[in-house]
């Protein structure tokens, strides 16, 4: 079958297997091409099928020879449609990684669920051993406690007063005016429970009580602050509250690993960037937009895999990890550069529905979006028929 983008509104309704393979690819090119790094080699990623995950999985892996354990919640090709990106990225990573003598696992399924946690504790029993680092970079709007039947969503809202601007639709390559709400005291809590740091304490201590965690064992969750430009929307949303609540739990884990292995838990505070959690955010994505086309004139734009191959390559994770007075791992410093904020500062306000595409970045925005469904790339022959028989037989 031939394969095309199907938008809707900003959800991705279909993607191209090959150009997600080449897209893999040149993530994996990236890092060979930076020489190798120091990194731990066993490790277990909660998230590992797009975003910070995977590309901090290709760093890992290709950058330090890292053996690798993945967990997404994705959907493979199937009579209803072609199939999820992150299933095809599971599928191309795990052959790159077996092709380069490395050991690729992955686990689809919720990672919130106890029995995939049961299943993945097994696994890594039998044929990991003890891990060296847990990276928590888990992105989804539900999660469900089977314990006790309950079901919580997270809503991207404010805490304060309700806020107004412009984001950008990308199915119709437009700015759309839109008000965001202020969240109820449940909402609140749903979506702390969501994408808070309960999900990630409940993992380390499964893995300290099944004996998985090796001695000075480290673990990482990707966070975001921003700047005072989007504190209303980010900071001081329900998303920034649950984000606090990540940053807790990294303390509280901590001392916990201290205690038991010796090891050590942070945040790692990354750049505003293109992902498939990042496009949902109201307002956030002019600023975004905007921040790409600034960063790439003054030459210190990042996209994921250059923020992980730092990561591991620069801040020490892995190793003796560079944190900030709060304990924080920060890769937002090119972002948050007070001269860069200035200039952005000043555009923001003038931009508006018929000068946007100027103004901003979007063009390289739109492109990153498609990239991360297999479309848009050099080189992939888009008119070709896809073997989808060929296609259903991969294997994450």
């Amino acid at each position: 079958m031939i394969i095309t983008p199907q938008l809707a509104g900003n959800v991705a309704r279909s993607c191209h297997p090959i150009g997600c393979q080449q897209a893999l690819q040149a993530q994996i090119d990236y890092v060979r091409a930076q020489g190798a790094i120091t990194t731990p080699k066993r490790v277990l990623i909660l998230g590992a099928s797009s975003g910070f995950g995977l590309a901090a999985r290709v760093a890992l892996a290709f950058g330090g020879g890292a053996d690798t354990y993945g967990i997404s919640f994705e959907r493979g090709p199937s009579e209803k449609g072609v199939g999820s990106a992150g299933w095809y990225n599971n599928c191309y990573f795990r052959q790159a990684a077996e092709a380069a003598g490395l050991q690729a696992a992955n686990t689809i399924g919720d990672a919130f669920s106890p029995k995939v946690q049961e299943k993945v504790i097994a696994d890594l029993k039998a044929d990991f051993g003890q891990i060296d680092m847990v990276i928590y970079s888990l992105a989804t709007g539900r999660r469900d406690i089977p314990a006790t039947g309950e079901s919580f969503r997270s809503v991207l809202k404010t805490t304060g007063a309700p806020v107004e601007g412009n984001t950008i639709n990308l199915e119709a390559q437009a700015l759309e005016w839109t008000s965001i709400p202020t969240a109820t005291s449940e909402e609140i809590t749903h979506t702390t429970k969501v994408m808070g740091g309960e999900g990630w304490q409940e993992w380390i201590e499964a893995l300290l009580a099944a004996d998985l965690l090796a001695p000075g064992a480290q673990t990482l969750a990707f966070s975001y602050l921003g700047p005072e430009l989007s504190a209303p929307v980010y900071r001081f949303g329900t998303i920034g509250v649950a984000k606090e609540h990540l940053h807790a739990t990294a303390n509280h884990l901590n001392e916990q690993l201290q205690q038991t292995v010796g090891g050590i838990a942070y945040p790692v505070v990354a750049k505003a960037l293109v992902t498939k959690a990042s496009v949902f955010i109201p307002v956030m994505s002019v600023y975004l937009a905007l921040l790409m086309k600034q960063m790439k004139a003054n030459g210190t734009h990042e996209g994921c895999i250059e923020q992980c191959y730092r990561l591991f390559a620069t801040k020490g994770a892995g190793q003796q990890p560079v944190l900030d007075e709060d304990r924080q791992l920060r890769l937002d410093d090119y972002e948050l550069a007070p001269s860069l904020q200035a200039e952005i500062a000043k555009i923001y306000p003038t931009i508006n529905g018929d000068n946007f595409k100027a103004l901003t970045d979007f063009d390289g925005y739109l492109h990153d979006f498609m990239a991360l469904n297999g479309f848009d790339l050099a080189g992939v022959d888009y008119s070709a028929e896809v073997d989808m028989t060929e296609m259903a037989a991969l294997k994450p």
